[in-house]
């Protein structure tokens, strides 16, 4: 039996022990309040130090999961509509399993009611939510949450998702402190890498329109610098197609002059109405037009088929002067990418207005040029008249009179056809004088713009508006008579469908590579009857024969005819 004695030395052990416990059990804590702040700390340098937005956002979502010590981790970043999610980055999600589960999401749930009410909200168990709805197939399971919102000066920015906290507890207030304390440094990081995304963004569009400015003044073809603006502006926004369409006198519409990236070739040399496409609503506005997702926009026409695989758009008029317009550019990038921000639009009208700029002291620069070149014309013709045509003439005066005192038949015959001769020169010079007064522009209307005004007045009588489309230098390669048999081929071939085809579709394509000339019209309708009239026909092959060249029809797999005109752009 223990004494009295034994039990006061017994008692003093227990409470030491029981003290030596509760010091380590502290200890214990400091030292992983310690550990905490110590990861918070490099979790904040490791997020500041990240200037590349995408690499910083990355590190955000990685560094949440280790503070925390949870299995899955989420950022995602609100749209411009701050309504839906426009990105998401995960951790803890294999991309086989990320494949399985599908498209990344949207903002329902869970996930959009921390956007609804960006406060900090901590679940036990997800589902036991009113606003969940559960998850999709393949998804892995997870319970415990913890979502905090990402302030960027104010705004919400995004929000960071926490699910599966491991070893089965549960997310408690301090993880939601550290997790808060982590929002606001990736706030200040978020900040700083747009901040100097933006600077390069900057210099980019600055060093293109330094390029294109360079490209104009120092004499570069028109549809070089047209191309250099379509891709420069393709390339700094990330877009899979970049265009630059425009006006065509006196017709109402736009020509596509230049096509870079997806399915160019379908958009190279299309004609388009002002009010169904989105480069003609930006011209005719003189401002810029966006579409979430182009193959669904009902401002834009169905034929032909050319935005596959493209989603978000924009068309941004090239200079809004008091001149108008001078054309538009269109960027559309692939399905599923972001749509383009008010800021992106506005930078990229900042472009194209210093494009346009560009242009216009370009063009001033050719007037004063050729404004030159017509007063050395005036004064080169001035000098033939006045010094060379009278001394020819008087030299030719003096022979003809010296000619009567020649006996020798044959000398006086010599003097008498040198004396035609100068006559002959006369004239030579004259019809010099008259064309270099006169050569300079005639004021006649291009080809390409003959055979658009030539589809719109038919499309009335087809009872649609055909598809057009032009490739070449159709306007300096094609001779004005040949330009004249390929309007009236063109008129021809309309007329036969509006009369005879019951189509509702025709594409017409006119092009030449500087030594042959093609036009093709191809229509879905009931094809050429064998017993039917083949006088224009006729007609339109013997142009051809004529011009050394010739007529093809055929019918195309769909079903219609495929009419193919063919002559050599000059002749000889």
């Amino acid at each position: 039996m223990e004494t009295p004695e034994e039990a006061r030395v017994r008692l003093p052990q227990l409470r030491l022990d029981e003290l030596l416990e509760e010091l380590q059990s502290r200890l214990d804590a400091a030292r992983g309040t310690r550990d905490r702040v110590h990861s918070l700390l490099e979790a904040v340098l490791s997020v500041g130090r990240e200037l590349d937005l995408e690499q910083a956002l990355r590190r955000i979502v990685e560094a949440a999961a280790v503070l925390v010590d949870a299995e899955y981790a989420a950022l995602g970043v609100i749209g411009p509509d701050g309504r839906r999610l426009s990105a998401f980055h995960t951790v803890g999600v294999s991309e086989e399993q990320i494949a399985r589960i599908g498209p990344y999401p949207e903002g329902h749930g869970i996930l959009g009611e921390l956007i609804r009410h960006p406060e900090p909200l901590r679940l036990a168990k997800i589902s036991e939510h009113s606003a969940s709805f559960g998850f999709p197939a393949h998804h892995p399971p997870m319970n415990t949450f913890l979502g905090v919102p990402i302030r960027v000066r104010d705004q919400v920015f995004g929000n960071l998702y926490l699910t599966e906290k491991r070893g089965g507890a549960q997310f408690d207030e301090d993880d939601v402190s550290v997790t808060l304390t982590l929002a606001v440094a990736a706030g200040v990081a978020i900040d700083n890498a747009r901040l100097y995304e933006e600077s390069r963004l900057r210099e980019r569009w600055l060093r293109a329109n330094a390029e294109i400015t360079h490209s104009l003044m120092s004499g570069g073809e028109r549809s070089e610098v047209l191309a250099l603006i379509a891709e420069r502006a393709g390339e700094i926004t990330g877009c899979a197609l970049a265009a630059v369409a425009l006006p065509m006198e006196d017709t109402g519409s736009l020509a596509v002059e230049i096509a870079v990236g997806m399915d160019a070739e379908a958009h190279r040399g299309l004609v388009l109405a002002m009010d169904k496409s989105l480069m003609g609503l930006a011209f005719s506005d003189a401002a810029p037009v966006t579409s979430a997702d182009v193959t669904q926009d009902e401002r834009v026409s169905l034929e032909p088929p050319r935005f596959g695989g493209l989603g978000p758009a924009v068309a941004v008029p090239i200079g809004t002067g008091e001149a108008g317009p001078r054309g538009v550019v269109l960027l559309a990038r692939k399905a599923g990418q972001p749509e383009f921000s008010a800021t992106e639009t506005e930078t990229l009208q900042s472009f194209a207005g210093q494009a346009a700029v560009a242009m216009e002291l370009a063009e001033r620069r050719q007037d004063a040029e050729a404004v030159a070149v017509l007063m050395d014309r005036d004064r080169i013709a001035r000098d033939l008249h006045d010094l060379a045509i009278q001394r020819l003439f008087a030299t030719g005066m003096t022979l003809q009179s010296a000619g009567r005192f020649i006996e020798h038949e044959e000398a006086a015959e010599r003097v008498a056809r040198a004396v035609d001769d100068l006559d002959e020169t006369i004239k030579i010079i004259r019809s010099t004088i008259f064309g270099l007064r006169t050569r300079g522009g005639t004021g006649e209307t291009g080809l390409r713009a003959r055979a658009v005004r030539v589809v719109g007045e038919a499309a009335p009588v087809l009872g649609f508006a055909p598809s057009v489309r032009m490739e070449g230098l159709l306007d300096t390669d094609v001779p004005r008579d040949i330009a004249d048999h390929v309007v009236a081929v063109l008129s021809e071939a309309l007329t036969n469908i509006a009369r005879h085809a019951r189509a509702d579709r025709a594409d017409v394509l006119l092009a030449t590579d500087g030594r042959e000339v093609r036009l093709s019209v191809t229509d879905n309708g009931v094809g050429i009857p064998a017993d039917g009239r083949r006088s224009g026909l006729r007609n339109m092959a013997e142009r051809a024969e004529q011009l050394g060249g010739r007529l093809e029809l055929g019918t195309p797999e769909t079903g219609g005819t495929a009419l193919v005109w063919r002559v050599p752009a000059r002749k000889g």
